[in-house]
């Protein structure tokens, strides 16, 4: 007999503790050095552009990853951290930016500091003196770089330069000799190792975003754009009186800051902006009272609130309607193929809301749309403010019963069969059982899901903004469309339409924040009487 070998008391060989605790605490110390580096990196960068909030957050994520994750105390910390860091930086984070920027006046021209608007004033200002220098020009930008989106590198070479010397600079730098590898041919910039430079045809596409460009030359001269392969040197025509806290024209013009609506602006003798460019100020409430103040920015918020309210409560109802209907027909075991025509109801879902967006904006159109070739038509769907808004709900009920299906034929194969007899034996017919028996059962579980819908339809931005943009605009109507939800109507003062103003719209956003919250909460409340039914 051959010998058993035995290891231990129980003849199984121990467990490789050594080499799992040496991995662990390798792969630990990984992540604790990158934590560290991240920290080390970022910290420098976040005081010197005084991001403060993103600073804050940084020391203590970093904290309190060094303080959960180096210690074997904490357990059920090592676990909720990750989560918690992600809600924080994903959620909360916004949202308390949001609530920042709606004190502000961030916009168009008031998006940096005041220091930055006085730097494009002055850079801006610059003007071809007599006897400046002129420059071919070639527009590069570095290897990997988008041609359309920089950002861009001017290489010069001065015309009556006999040595060609190959200077260069970008939108604020300083212009300078550049020391590389160039490649020259009468008087112009060919090739530069590490650069890619532009063609006629996209330097001609960018041509505006060049024209705004200028690279330093001393404190108050600059090389500014002068055609595809032509640059000048120019003359700041105003400069900044840092004692007085004012610009000053050229010719003596002085222009001191002056409140001009909600922004600090430099202004011309007539009080109004002489330049366009502002920075980023504080304005209290005034946001807040502006939307309630205006007579005219109140009557179209209220009235966006109004369509919000009730497109995200018939799109609800529209589709539970229909989805309940086709659920509780195609549960009557008497219907034979039931799972093909099930799958034939769930095609809408499978297509990608925006698609369907897009199509369905094909099939309004009024010249050559399906619905009008179809039935011989000549409406003018989308122009008016009532039919657009009939084509909206009818395109959310073709996209959304399939959910609603899917949710009721679930709901409904859970309800026990005994219950649906008992009433049937006490007398109840088929729509009596329907309305009085299975509908509150169904609605029992069903009921959350249509107040999450509620609330996502109140924001459902993609269904407005990819089938009618907000429109038809009638007159007078220039912070919204009328169709225009309140988060779309948001978008259009945040990012154009009627101008850029983030602050403004943040506000707004708030206010869409706190909205959405009290209509929510009070359909939580009427869905717990439902659960006194169970």
């Amino acid at each position: 007999m051959t010998p058993t070998k035995t290891v231990g008391d129980g003849g199984q060989a121990p467990p490789r503790t050594r080499d799992t605790s040496t991995a662990g605490l390798i792969v630990k110390i990984i992540f604790l050095g990158a934590v560290l580096a991240i920290a080390v990196y970022a910290v420098p960068l976040l005081i010197h552009y005084k991001l403060w909030l993103w600073l804050v957050l940084i020391l203590l994520a970093g904290g309190a990853i060094f303080f959960i994750y180096t210690t074997k105390r904490f357990i059920p910390g090592k676990y909720l951290f990750p989560g918690t860091l992600l809600l924080v930086l994903f959620l909360i984070v916004p949202i308390i930016l949001t609530v920042r920027y709606s004190f502000t006046n961030l916009g168009d021209g008031s998006r940096g500091s005041k220091e930055d608007a006085i730097a494009n004033i002055v850079t801006a200002s610059v003007q071809q003196t007599a006897g400046s220098p002129l420059y071919n020009m070639a527009v590069a930008v570095e290897n990997g770089d988008s041609v359309v989106d920089g950002p861009f590198i001017l290489f010069l070479i001065e015309r009556d330069d006999a040595s060609q010397t190959v200077y260069y600079g970008g939108e604020g730098d300083e212009l300078a000799s550049y020391q590389g590898d160039v490649d020259k041919a009468d008087g112009q910039v060919t090739a530069v190792d590490g650069y890619q430079l532009l063609t006629s045809l996209e330097i001609n596409a960018i041509y505006t975003s060049l024209q705004e460009m200028t690279v330093k030359v001393g404190d108050n001269s600059g090389i500014k754009v002068n055609g595809p392969k032509a640059a000048f040197q120019g003359q700041a025509t105003v400069t900044y009186d840092e004692a007085n806290d004012q610009l000053v024209g050229i010719d003596g013009t002085i222009y001191p800051i002056g409140k001009v609506g909600n922004s600090d602006y430099f202004v011309g003798a007539d009080g109004k902006p002489a330049f366009t460019q502002s920075w980023l100020q504080g304005v209290g409430g005034q946001n807040y009272t502006d939307l309630f103040n205006n007579s005219n920015i109140r009557s179209q918020f209220l009235g966006a609130f109004v369509w919000t309210f009730f497109f995200a409560l018939l799109s609800v109802l529209l589709t539970f309607a229909v989805g309940f209907f086709l659920a509780l027909t195609l549960n009557d075991d008497r219907i034979k193929g039931k799972k093909l025509w099930r799958s034939f109801l769930l095609l809408p879902y499978a297509v990608p809301g925006f698609i369907s967006l897009l199509i369905w904006q094909n099939f309004w159109n009024r010249d050559f749309g399906m619905i009008n070739n179809l039935f011989g038509l000549h409406v003018d769907w989308l122009g008016d403010p009532n039919l657009a808004k009939f084509a909206i709900l009818f395109t959310q009920l073709w996209m959304g019963f399939p959910y609603m299906f899917i949710v009721c034929t679930g709901a409904l194969q859970s309800i026990p069969g005994d219950v649906k007899e008992a009433a049937q034996i006490d007398g109840s017919t088929g729509l009596s059982t329907t309305f009085r028996i299975t509908m509150p059962l169904l609605l029992i579980s069903v009921a959350p899901l249509l107040v999450a819908s509620f609330a996502f339809n109140f924001n459902n931005f993609n269904a407005i903004q990819l089938l009618t943009k907000g429109g038809p605009f009638l007159p007078g109507q220039y912070a919204r469309g009328s169709t225009d939800i309140l988060i779309s109507m948001i978008y259009r003062q945040a990012f154009g339409g009627s101008g850029v103003n983030q602050g403004f719209a943040s506000a707004m956003s708030v206010i869409l924040f706190v909205l959405t919250g009290v209509i929510a909460a009070i359909q939580f409340r009427g869905t717990r009487k439902l659960e006194e039914l169970a």
